[in-house]
C-alpha cells in the first residue's frame, strides 16, 4: 500500500504539517503555483469566451515530474494549499497536471496549522470548489488583459517599463488626487482663546472659549478676538453647569488583514509586505523550543472578524488566571463582520493564547516575535473587559460669555493594561486636570492667552491610511494590499517620503492618462463594483466569463480612441546643480528601483551616476569629511562620512552634531520606547555598558 500524498505551497508549512501526520504521510511543497498564462504573450483566447491558455511555468518543469511520481505511487492525493481563491486555484492547477480527479474529496484546508487543526483537515476532504477558482481566473484573465493591453501603450506613449491596473491603478489616483488636494489647499485662519485657572501654575487647568449666550462663536481673525477680550477685561469667572459622568472605552476587534497592516505601519514601522511576510512565516510554522515545529497565528488573509468558541473559551480562561476576575467582560464578546466580508475564516489570533510571546521571543526573529506579540496582545485584548475613565465637563461664565472645559481621569484599566490601539494622529492632547469644582464658584484667572491658527491641508496617506481608505471603498482584497503597494512603488509611480506616500511626476502623468481615456478602470466605484462581482462568482451566483464581456467591449473601444488620440510624452527630468566630472553636463534626478539618484543626460555617450547626497551639517571626527544622508539597497536610510570607504565612518542613526565626553565618538539620537534619546554612537563605549544599553551600532 502507498503513502498518502498531501502537497502544499512551501517548505516550512510541509515541515511543520509532516510532524502531525506521521509515517503514513508524504508532504511535498509545489512552490507556489506551477501553472499560470505565458509571460511571452497575452495567453487568453478572447474570441473563444476568454480560455486561458495555462502553461507550466518555465523551471518548475523538474518539481512537476517528482509530484507527478510520487502522485502516481500514492495511495491517495490530498491538497492542502491555502484557504483561499489563490489556494483553490493552485489546488485546481496541481489536479490537472497530476490527474487527480478536482470532483473527488481531494482538497483539504487549515484554518491554523495545529495538530488539532490539521488532523481534522484530513479528515474532512471535499472536492475542489471550482466557484472559488472561477472567480481567481476571472480576476486574473482581466488583469491579465488590462495589463497587456494597456502596458504596451504606455510603453509607447510615455516610456518603458511602465504598467497599470485595475488596483494599482486606482490606489495611485488616491495618491495622486490627495496630493493635488494638497496643492490647492488654501489655508483659513482661525483663533481661540485658552484661559487657565488656579490658585497656581502647578495645580491649574484650562478651559477653551466657546462662545456667547449659548451659542458657538466663531473667531475667523484678530479682530474678532480683541473684541472679545475687550469684553472680558476685568471679568469675572464663575462655575455653570458641571456635570460628572463615567465613560466606557471598549477594546478594539481582533486583526483582519487590513487592520494588521495598519498597525504594524504604525506601532512597528513595517510596510504591508513586511508584515505579510512574516505573517506567512507565523502561519506555516517555525521551530519553537520544547515544542517543535509549530503554526502560531492563524490564516492571515482574512476579512472575518469571527472567532471560534474554543479560542474564546481559551482567552477567557487565561484572563481569568492570569489578571483579575473584574478583567473578564460580564458577556464574551462578539464582532460583527462588514457585510462584504468572507466568513470562512475566523479574525487573525494567536492557535492557542497559552503560547505567550515572552515564551517563543528567543526562537523568532525581530520581525516574527514583534509581529506575534502584536497580534497575541491584541486578541488577548479583545476578549478583555472595557477601560472606565470618570469624565467632567464644565461650563464657566464670564458675563455672556462661556468659556468649556473637560477632562478625564482613568478609574478601570481594564483592556488597556495589555493593549492599546496606534493612531495616525502625531500627537495626542495632555489629559487636562481639572480639580473639584461646584456651580457658582468664582474661578481665579492666571493668564488668558489667544492664538492664531490656520486650517492645514489633509495629510499624505502613508501605507497605513492608504490601506484603511481602500478597505473603505472595496478597493481589492485582503490579498491585494500589500502587493499592490509594492507595484505602484517599483514602477515609480510614487515614493516614500518620512512614511508618507507622495507621487512622482510619471505617477501624475500616467494616472491623468488614465483618467482621461480610461475613466472606468481608474473609478474608485468601477473597481469596487467588481469586486462585488468576483464575490458573486465566489458564491456561484454569477458566471465568471459573464464579467470579462461585459467589460471588454467598451474597455476595447477606449483603447481605440486612446492610441488614436494620444501623442508621445516627454517627461523632463529634473535638472541638478550638481556637474558631472566626467563630461561637464548638470546632472539629473532619475528615479530607480532603491529611489532617486543622479545621472548624466549624456547617457549613452556618458554613464557616469551618483547618489544624491543629503548633507546632515555633521563632521566626521576621524577625518573631517562630512556625514551625509545614505540608502542602502533595502531602502533602509544610514549615515555616513563622505570619505567613508576610507576611514569607515557609518551610522544607523542620525548624529546630532555632539561628541560623547567619554570617547569622542559621534552622539546619535535613538528611537526608544519613552521617545528620542541622545546617546553615544560607539557599542563599545563605557557610558552603555554602564547604564546597561544594547547599542547594535
Amino acid at each position: 500500500m502507498g503513502k498518502n500524498l498531501v502537497i502544499v505551497e512551501s517548505p516550512a508549512k510541509a515541515k511543520t504539517i509532516k510532524k502531525y501526520l506521521g509515517k503514513n504521510y508524504d508532504v511535498l511543497a509545489s512552490m507556489g503555483h506551477l501553472r499560470d498564462l505565458p509571460k511571452s504573450q497575452m495567453g487568453v483566447d478572447i474570441e473563444n469566451n476568454f480560455t486561458p491558455k495555462y502553461i507550466t511555468i518555465r523551471g518548475k518543469g523538474e518539481l512537476v515530474s517528482k509530484l507527478k511520481k510520487e502522485a502516481k505511487n500514492a495511495e491517495r492525493v490530498l491538497l492542502a494549499t491555502d484557504p483561499d481563491r489563490e489556494g483553490e486555484a493552485i489546488a485546481w492547477h496541481l489536479s490537472k497536471l497530476l490527474g487527480v480527479d478536482e470532483n473527488s474529496p481531494c482538497r483539504v484546508t487549515f484554518n491554523e496549522i495545529t495538530q488539532n487543526a490539521v488532523k481534522a483537515g484530513i479528515k474532512q476532504p471535499r472536492q475542489i470548489n471550482i466557484n472559488l477558482v472561477n472567480a481567481q481566473q476571472a480576476r486574473r484573465v482581466l488583469d491579465r488583459i488590462l495589463g497587456y493591453k494597456l502596458s504596451p501603450l504606455l510603453w509607447k506613449k510615455v516610456k518603458k517599463g511602465l504598467s497599470a491596473g485595475r488596483v494599482q491603478s486606482v490606489a495611485t489616483k488616491l495618491i495622486v488626487d490627495r496630493e493635488r488636494e494638497i496643492e490647492n489647499f488654501v489655508p483659513k485662519e482661525y483663533w481661540d482663546i485658552t484661559a487657565t485657572f488656579g490658585e497656581s501654575q502647578k495645580d491649574s487647568f484650562v478651559a477653551k472659549f466657546y462662545g456667547e449666550n449659548g451659542k458657538k462663536v466663531e473667531l475667523g481673525n484678530k479682530d474678532d478676538v480683541d473684541k472679545v477680550l475687550k469684553k472680558l477685561n476685568g471679568a469675572t469667572y464663575v462655575v455653570g453647569d458641571v456635570k460628572y459622568s463615567e465613560k466606557q472605552k471598549s477594546p478594539s476587534p481582533p486583526f483582519i488583514t487590513s487592520t494588521l497592516q495598519q498597525e504594524a505601519s504604525r506601532k512597528l514601522g513595517f510596510t504591508a509586505k513586511r508584515t505579510m511576510t512574516a505573517a506567512q512565516q507565523l502561519y506555516e510554522g517555525v521551530e519553537v523550543d520544547k515544542i517543535g515545529f509549530v503554526g502560531l497565528i492563524t490564516y492571515m488573509r482574512t476579512d472575518s472578524l469571527r472567532i471560534s468558541a474554543e479560542a474564546q473559551n481559551e482567552a477567557q480562561q487565561y484572563i481569568k488566571e492570569n489578571f483579575k476576575e473584574e478583567y473578564l467582560p460580564k458577556t464574551p464578546r462578539v464582532y460583527k463582520s462588514r457585510k462584504s466580508a468572507q466568513d470562512a475564516h475566523e479574525a487573525i489570533r494567536p492557535t492557542s493564547v497559552y503560547i505567550t510571546p515572552q515564551m517563543v521571543k528567543e526562537s523568532l526573529t525581530s520581525d516574527q516575535y514583534r509581529l506575534y506579540k502584536l497580534i497575541w496582545e491584541r486578541f488577548v485584548a479583545s476578549q478583555m473587559a472595557s477601560a472606565v475613565f470618570d469624565t467632567v465637563n464644565v461650563d464657566i461664565y464670564a458675563g455672556d460669555y462661556v468659556f468649556k472645559a473637560s477632562g478625564q481621569k482613568l478609574k478601570f484599566k481594564g483592556y488597556t493594561i495589555l493593549y492599546e490601539e496606534g493612531t495616525d494622529e502625531e500627537e495626542q492632547d495632555e489629559q487636562n486636570k481639572i480639580p473639584a469644582l461646584e456651580k457658582g464658584q468664582s474661578l481665579n484667572l492666571l493668564k488668558l492667552e489667544p492664538k492664531q491658527h490656520f486650517t492645514e491641508p489633509p495629510p499624505r496617506y502613508s501605507e497605513a491610511t492608504l490601506i484603511k481608505t481602500m478597505e473603505e471603498k472595496g478597493i481589492g482584497r485582503p490579498s491585494t494590499y500589500a502587493p499592490t503597494i509594492s507595484t505602484i512603488t517599483q514602477r515609480g509611480y510614487v515614493v516614500r517620503e518620512k512614511k508618507q506616500l507622495k507621487p512622482t511626476e510619471l505617477g501624475k502623468i500616467v494616472t491623468d492618462l488614465m483618467d482621461k481615456y480610461f475613466k472606468k478602470v481608474v473609478n474608485v466605484k468601477f473597481t469596487a463594483d467588481m469586486e462585488d462581482k468576483l464575490d458573486g462568482v465566489e458564491e456561484g451566483k454569477v458566471e465568471w466569463t459573464s464579467i470579462l464581456h461585459e467589460f471588454y467591449d467598451s474597455f476595447i473601444e477606449e483603447l481605440r480612441v486612446a492610441e488614436e488620440e494620444i501623442g508621445n510624452i516627454e517627461i523632463e527630468d529634473e535638472v541638478s546643480d550638481v556637474i558631472c566630472e566626467k563630461c561637464g553636463r548638470n546632472m539629473v534626478v532619475k528615479t530607480g528601483r532603491y529611489g532617486k539618484f543622479l545621472a548624466c543626460p549624456g547617457y549613452p555617450e556618458c554613464k557616469n551616476t551618483k547618489p544624491i547626497v543629503v548633507e546632515t551639517g555633521v563632521m566626521c571626527p576621524k577625518c573631517g569629511g562630512k556625514i551625509v544622508e545614505r540608502k542602502s539597497q533595502k531602502g533602509k536610510i544610514y549615515y555616513a562620512c563622505e570619505n567613508s570607504s576610507k576611514c569607515g565612518t557609518i551610522l544607523w542613526d542620525k548624529p546630532t552634531g555632539n561628541l560623547c565626553g567619554v570617547c569622542s565618538s559621534l552622539m546619535v539620537m535613538k528611537n526608544t520606547k519613552s521617545g528620542q534619546k541622545e546617546e553615544c554612537s560607539n557599542k563599545d563605549c563605557p557610558t552603555l555598558k554602564k547604564n546597561g544599553v544594547k547599542n547594535e551600532g
